[in-house]
């Protein structure tokens, strides 16, 4: 009887506070996967695990450090190397100057159009469609709610494919397989010390975790999105995107917290950004006298969008709040790869380090920001250029000159092979490998591409670049795109039409390298339309190009 008393004034309670009837049911249905993440406790020292007090010989000597750092969802135009936010008002020295010291990649290319595959690719050296792994994971609840939080005014709508539900596993048993080799493995093989920090997104049941998968240490959190700081906290100017379904649910289900080794999760002590930005520092600092790999992702500049008061602050000339905002997210993830890169300097450690700079995938529409992948067309989701086409740095002062500029197109699996090499480490040869090492390319002047042709799939929609052509196949809209890019890398001239012969042709490739992968270990249960050239904020009219994504 209390019980029901109880609950009865519970949802009394929620009425009188203006959530009744169907707005209950939204509000339960909305904030019910951060209901589930279970309990977060205070904030935690962590204790790195320390090398050698003196190092067995010098850094020049042994091999070389490797650092990946990832950013994640940023804008090629998001660094002022390309142009930089606020009409080239918004510097990112530190990035610049990792690039111009080692070598730009300007032909980059994410491993996919979202954060989940783009980053098995990075991971295993591979093509994630080798191994099933084709869509990012996401949670049933938030599949299903999406159609139903999507802008009124679009006509464009997502379809939540509830026929397929029963055929997806726990979101927690999305990830890599553990028969997968990761490129920690490869590098735990040849006694690095390895290090994660920050975003996983891979797998979070036994045997795909960073800890199963090759990390000897692992700092961050399984989930794809995380808070900076509570969204009430003074130090933080946040803003807020109603256009957004994505963003209505991250707000209401994310938690700030991390985690060390699978253990219990805890609240970091200060912003995110910098709150792995000094956790970096301590495991450069306890593995300084021993080769260690270290892989940073950051969350930042991925929605929810906050920033440091302190930071948006000092950008008090972006008249946009979520621009200022936005722009504050990147000036605090440029002040990381400074930290970063002055704590090796100061450890002596600066010259032998192999330092990878670069993102998941390309800036989203989903933030309102109209300039972020400039020049480029498209966004996150989608495989035009701005979907795909990503900052890309790498800098080693001991083997890649500054200044190093290379134009053929690449792709992030080539990190797994380019750090294998470094290291000294063979590729696996019991399985297909994707990845190409870099450095004979920037180092020793090795002419001509490493890669003929790149590939990407999600669902019915593929794409092929080869040599300088790219082909985008969707079959839902059926739609064809083909581009020059030697003349046109913005994409602005479908040449479909006008050369069917070579629409053929790579027709015929991308058909051959889809015989060559397999079947996605799990469907997608969305289908949602992205407009290529209008932002998040703005509905998809007719007439407009968009591509359905499946996910």
């Amino acid at each position: 009887m209390k019980r029901a008393i109880w609950i009865g004034g519970a949802v009394a309670g929620l009425f009188l506070l203006g959530i009744g009837g169907l707005a209950l049911k939204d509000y339960v249905i909305l904030h019910m996967a951060g209901w589930r993440g279970g309990p977060v406790g205070p904030n935690r020292l962590v204790v790195w695990e320390a090398g050698p007090a003196t190092p067995a010989m010098a850094s020049a000597d042994r091999p070389p450090n490797v650092i990946v750092i990832l950013a994640d969802d940023l804008g090629f135009n998001d660094i002022s190397l390309n142009g930089g936010l606020g009409d080239g008002t918004v510097p990112t020295p530190h990035i610049d100057a990792l690039a111009r010291g080692g070598a730009i990649l300007a032909e980059g290319y994410a491993g996919n159009a979202t954060c989940s595959p783009s980053r098995a690719a990075l991971m295993t050296g591979r093509y994630p469609t080798r191994f099933g792994f084709e869509f990012t994971s996401v949670p049933v609840q938030m599949a299903r709610l999406l159609p139903t939080l999507w802008r009124k005014d679009n006509e464009m709508r997502p379809v939540f494919r509830s026929d397929r539900v029963d055929q997806v596993p726990p979101y927690e048993q999305m990830g890599v397989p553990a028969g997968e080799i990761t490129i920690a493995e490869l590098m735990q093989s040849r006694g690095y010390h390895t290090m994660h920090l920050g975003k996983w997104h891979l797998g979070e049941t036994a045997g795909m975790r960073p800890e199963d998968q090759g990390f000897d240490e692992s700092l961050g959190f399984m989930v794809g999105a995380q808070m900076f700081l509570p969204e009430r906290d003074p130090n933080v100017v946040n803003s807020r995107q109603s256009f957004d379904p994505l963003d209505r649910f991250l707000w209401a289900n994310l938690p700030y917290s991390v985690q060390y080794n699978g253990g219990q999760r805890f609240h970091p002590d200060r912003y995110m950004t910098d709150y792995l930005t000094d956790q970096a520092l301590a495991g450069i600092r306890a593995n300084r006298n021993r080769p260690f790999f270290m892989y940073l992702a950051y969350n930042a500049p991925h929605t929810p969008l906050q920033a440091l008061k302190s930071d948006y602050d000092a950008l008090s000339h972006i008249t946009n709040h979520r621009e200022r905002v936005y722009a504050a997210m990147i000036i605090a993830l440029d002040r990381g790869v400074g930290r970063i890169m002055n704590e090796l300097k100061a450890q002596g450690l600066d010259d032998n380090t192999l330092v990878v700079f670069s993102s998941d995938n390309g800036g989203a529409n989903y933030i309102g920001l109209p300039n972020i992948n400039k020049p480029f067309r498209g966004w996150k989701l989608t495989f035009f250029e701005g979907g795909i086409r990503v900052p890309y740095y790498m800098n080693w002062p001991a083997r890649i000159p500054a200044g190093t500029r290379m134009s053929a197109p690449v792709s992030h699996f080539d990190i797994f092979a380019t750090a294998a090499a470094a290291a000294g480490a063979p590729l696996p040869t019991d399985r297909r490998m994707d990845g190409v090492d870099l450095t004979p390319f920037l180092a020793d002047g090795r002419a001509g591409r490493p890669h003929e042709a790149l590939f990407w799939r999600s669902g019915g929609y593929r794409v092929v670049r080869s040599g300088d052509w790219k082909l985008q196949v969707l079959d839902r809209p059926a739609r064809v795109w083909l581009y020059d890019l030697a003349k046109d890398p913005t994409e602005k001239t479908n040449l479909a039409a006008s050369r069917p012969e070579v629409v053929a042709r790579l027709r015929a490739e991308l058909q051959a390298h889809d015989a060559t992968q397999m079947a996605p270990k799990w469907p997608a249960l969305v289908e949602v339309p992205v407009g290529v050239d209008r932002t998040g904020e703005e509905p998809i009219r007719p007439g407009d190009t968009y591509v359905t994504w499946s996910n």
